[in-house]
Parts: structure tokens; sequence; C-alpha cells
């Protein structure tokens, strides 16, 4: 047997410990609607010859910002922010603060801010006369985010060589 350091089963997070804030012109929401949300950045990569090999290298260019998620049908904020942009050509931008929290975990919290986020699309009406609750999917982009609470090093993680 091993005695590599192994994780363990409590310091998981659970997934419903979350917090979600929304800031819309200068207002802030506690999003509870949000069932789910996973926010990524993606680099953009542009891939480079080098002389004496066969393959290409990959470099680094940028990034970009998108999230998904998916939310109660009980809110009509982004019904709202399509509205308006529809209305007056004025597209409405958002900061969003996603919070990890699991008391029994060793991790501790983790908080997100996406900036400038923006949604791809908006539904604007739904109804399901079979279902038990009604839900929708929420995706947009984000400029930019920051981390202002990092997750704890569990311990064995950090393993000098």
């Amino acid at each position: 047997m091993s005695d590599a350091t192994v994780m363990r089963a409590k310091d998981t997070l659970q997934g419903s410990s979350a917090e979600c804030y929304a800031t819309v012109n200068d207002k802030r929401y506690n999003f509870m609607q949000m069932i789910s949300l996973e926010a990524k950045a993606t680099k953009t990569k542009t891939q480079v010859p080098i002389l004496g090999k066969t393959g290409k290298g990959n470099k680094a260019t940028g990034w970009a910002g998108t999230f998904t998620g998916r939310a109660h049908y009980n809110t009509s904020i982004f019904r709202k922010m399509m509205k308006e942009f529809k209305d007056t050509g004025n597209d409405v931008y958002f900061d969003m603060e996603i919070t990890n929290k699991d008391k029994s975990s060793a991790a501790g919290d983790q908080s997100v801010v996406l900036y400038d986020c923006n949604l791809d699309e908006a539904l604007i009406a739904k109804f399901d006369a079979d279902g038990e609750y009604l839900d929708e999917d929420v995706s947009g982009t984000f400029e930019d985010f920051s981390m202002p609470q990092e997750f704890t090093e569990l311990d064995g993680f950090n393993v000098s060589v």
C-alpha cells in the first residue's frame, strides 16, 4: 500500500453550498434562482511553425470568458435586460460574484467575480403543463474576472520535490 496522502471525502464541496450575486445597473441581486453555473476562461492559441521540428508549437495569444447555467424561471431580470436592448439599443452589462462555501470542507471558501457579463440570449416566455417546475438556460460572455478569495490548499496537496 502506498504512503501517499489522499484527499478525505469530507473535503469535497457540496454542490448547493454556494452563493451567487449579480450587480445590474448599480443594483445588487441575490441570484438565489440559479440552479447551476459554470464560467470558463478559454485560451486563444496560435500554431507556431518551428524550424527543425515536424510539429508546430502552440502559443497562447489571448483568452475569452463564457458562462452557462440554469435558473428557476421565476425572475424577469433576463427578459428585462433583453427588452432594454430591444427597445433602446443599449446593451446591459452586469457583474456576477460566485462563492463556493462548505463549512465541512477544509478547502474553505472561494469567491470569483465575473466582470462585464453580457447575455447571449434570453427566454422570453415559457410554460409546461406537464412540468414539475419551470427553469431556463442562461449563457453569455464576460470580459474580466478576479478571485478575491481562494480555496485553502488541502494537507498533502503541496509536495516538495
